[in-house]
């Protein structure tokens, strides 16, 4: 049974800083192209970053030089670092795994919440 189990959402003010971690099981987590979305309310979901096997990475053009997402295939976790949070960051983060055109898994999501 596939589970991608999302942590590290919260509330935090403008300019600051969260880390959201996914730990993944039954997969194997080292071939998946991995990546976080978030959903807005009112909105679609989006890609925010996503990273390949190897390693390369790529992210939406308004988290650009403020995420970073990481992977630690010795953990089997993925990890999405944000700083300089501002209230448009405000969504459901959620983890994703696929492997090449396979079944695509979700995590529950996590909610980030930007705010003073």
């Amino acid at each position: 049974q596939v589970q991608l189990v999302e942590s590290g959402g919260g509330l935090v003010q403008p300019g600051g800083s969260l880390r959201l971690s996914c730990a993944a099981s039954g997969i194997v987590f080292s071939i998946n192209d991995l990546g976080w979305y978030r959903q807005a309310p009112g909105k679609e979901r989006e890609l925010v970053a996503r990273i390949t096997p190897g390693g390369s990475t790529n992210y939406a053009a308004s988290v650009r030089g403020r995420f970073t997402i990481s992977r630690d295939n010795t953990k089997n976790t993925l990890y999405l670092q944000m700083n300089d949070l501002n209230p448009e960051d405000t969504a459901v983060y959620y983890c994703h795994a696929q492997y090449y055109r396979d079944t695509p898994y979700w995590g529950q999501g996590t909610q980030v919440t930007v705010s003073s």
